[in-house]
Order: C-alpha cells, then sequence, then structure tokens
C-alpha cells in the first residue's frame, strides 16, 4: 500500500521509523532486533536509507597509493523486502543520486517493482567525505528533482531504452525531502522552498522532513508550503537526542538549531543515561504537540537504536 492511501485511511497520527542497513558483514538479525520492540505501535511503513559509495586508498607493494570504492552499507533492497515478508509492513528504500548510474537507478527500481514494493524517497543524497561538495555519477542524476522524474517516467512506461516494447508501468508513490530549517546549500529559504514546489509540481506526494527540536519551525515551515500551494502530506522527522555529544555533532552534520531549553537541559547530565533521558522526555513532549497540531504520521529516525523511540512512543501510541 502506498504511504499516501496509508495516511488517508487513518484519521490518528500514524507512527513510523526509518532504519539504517547495517555494516557490510553484519547480518538481517541486527535489522529485526532493531524492528521487533518497535512492531508494537503498528507502523504502516518502515524507511530505509540507501548508501552510496566511498573511497579507501589501499598502498600497493610499489609504495603507489590504489583508489578502491567501497560501499559500507550495502543491502537496501534485501532489507525492504525482508520487512516486507516478515512484518507485512510497507518498506520505502531511499533512492539517491550520488553513486548510481540512471541505469543503475533503473534497474533497482525494477527490482523494487517485483518485490512489489510501492514506495520510494527520492533524495539526491550527501557528498562523499572526500569531496568537498556533491559530485553526481557522470551518468546519474544530479538532483533529487531529476531522480524524480526518472521515477514518474517509469510510472509511465517510459525506460531508458526507448526501443522496448510491451513494456510495463511502475506505480510508485514518491515522497520527497523537506527542510524545516532550510537546506544547507539553499541561499535562503525562499529559494529552497522554490525548488520543494518544483518537486511538488512534478508529481512528488508527500514530504518527510529533515530532523528539528523546535516545533515552531516545522509549523512555520507548513504554513510556508501551503502558502505556495504545497498541499500534499508533511511527516515530521523525529530523532531524540541519545548522548552528550549530539548537541554539537547533529547541528554540525545536519545544519540544525538545537532550543536553548534542550541544550541547557543536556549540559546538566553527567552521562549518556542522563542525556537519553533528557532526549526521551524532550521527544514526548514534541511529539504530544505535533500530534495536537494534527500531523499524519510522527517519524522517527532511530540511526539503529530502538530504546529511546520505544519509550517516546509508548507514551504516545
Amino acid at each position: 500500500m502506498k504511504v499516501t492511501e496509508h495516511i488517508k485511511k487513518s484519521k490518528k497520527t500514524q507512527f513510523s521509523l526509518e532504519i539504517l542497513p547495517p555494516l557490510k558483514g553484519a547480518n538481517i538479525e541486527s535489522i529485526f532486533k532493531h524492528i521487533d520492540p518497535l512492531m508494537e505501535f503498528n507502523p504502516p511503513f518502515i524507511d530505509v536509507t540507501y548508501h552510496r559509495e566511498e573511497y579507501v586508498y589501499k598502498k600497493r607493494e610499489n609504495g603507489l597509493l590504489e583508489r578502491r570504492t567501497i560501499k559500507k552499507r550495502p543491502g537496501t533492497v534485501g532489507i525492504c523486502a525482508a520487512i516486507k515478508h516478515r512484518y507485512q509492513v510497507d518498506p520505502v528504500p531511499h533512492m539517491i543520486c550520488g553513486g548510481f548510474s540512471k541505469e543503475e537507478t533503473e534497474n533497482a527500481l525494477i527490482d523494487l517493482d517485483f518485490l512489489g514494493i510501492d514506495n520510494v524517497l527520492v533524495i539526491r543524497g550527501d557528498s562523499i567525505k572526500t569531496e568537498p561538495r556533491f559530485i553526481p555519477d557522470p551518468d546519474g542524476n544530479a538532483y533529487a528533482h531529476d531522480l524524480l522524474k526518472q521515477v514518474h517516467a517509469m510510472n509511465k512506461g517510459e525506460y531508458l531504452d526507448d526501443e522496448l516494447i510491451n513494456v510495463s508501468r511502475t506505480n510508485f508513490c514518491t515522497g520527497v525531502a523537506g527542510y524545516p530549517e532550510k537546506h544547507f546549500e539553499a541561499p535562503n529559504m525562499k529559494t529552497d522552498l522554490k525548488y520543494l514546489k518544483m518537486k511538488v509540481d512534478e508529481g512528488a506526494q508527500y514530504i518527510v522532513t529533515q530532523m528539528f527540536y523546535d516545533n515552531q519551525k516545522y509549523f512555520s515551515f507548513v504554513e510556508n508550503c501551503r502558502d505556495i500551494g504545497i498541499d500534499i502530506p508533511i511527516i515530521p522527522g523525529l530523532k531524540p537526542i541519545t548522548a552528550l555529544n549530539q548537541i554539537s555533532t547533529l547541528a554540525r552534520i545536519f545544519h540544525i538549531d538545537i532550543p536553548e531549553d534542550l541544550v541547557n537541559e543536556i549540559d546538566k547530565c553527567k552521562d549518556n543515561a542522563a542525556a537519553r533521558q533528557v532526549g526521551v522526555d524532550w521527544g514526548i513532549q514534541q511529539s504530544k504537540e505535533l500530534m495536537e497540531y494534527g500531523v499524519p504520521v510522527l517519524h522517527y529516525y532511530s540511526m539503529g537504536k530502538s530504546e529511546s523511540v520505544y519509550k517516546i512512543a509508548k507514551e504516545l501510541f
């Protein structure tokens, strides 16, 4: 079932989560161990992130360095199939631009369609650590808008090889990312919203936001979206604080503001256990306010750790 159909059929706020594929070499049990306790809250869908390649340098016998491409977290398509089979829940694989040619993207979408997966979240993805800025694959999509066009072309039965005959149309429901505090590469919020509106005009059917800790930023973002004609569901993305250092690392990595009240509470904590409790308490209050606002879904970035998300959801669902 499509994410939008799940939203339409429920009058209450629903619970969903996002997971990371395990590091290469780990098995699927690490994913199941993470998801199992959260199934108590009946998530209608579970997002699975996609990770691009990274480069490592290996020294040869002659002393020269050889650059090798690796993927640290492969398995998104397989994990989606496993989730669908084990839990009878709709998986939402992330589709990214970086590290994928258009043909590789098309083949991944074909595999997902064969598996009966109805949803994809379309994002550009981040640059790799060795690049000063995002550099797309030479034969790939440069922007999420381009990737979205490719997905929707397949929904119309248009493949890269225009000589194919008797082709089948895919039927993906497409989500895109939104940034209540602006994407860090956008010069201003107005420009960022303009590009988001382009993706909605292209046919995106729902939006999932970047994490935030100040609900007023989400409320303003929704209002600004509605003012420019974006009328699709906007799902808030939430990430409970689980460690003392996340106050600085999350702000730096995800380019978000941390409210002063939350920083002050974390500063009082003597260890990570105390910080996790503050994160749970903040997450409960933040979630309650969003539910009162009438959000369709509360989407939790679990990052492979279910304990805090479980405690928050236990108070709400």
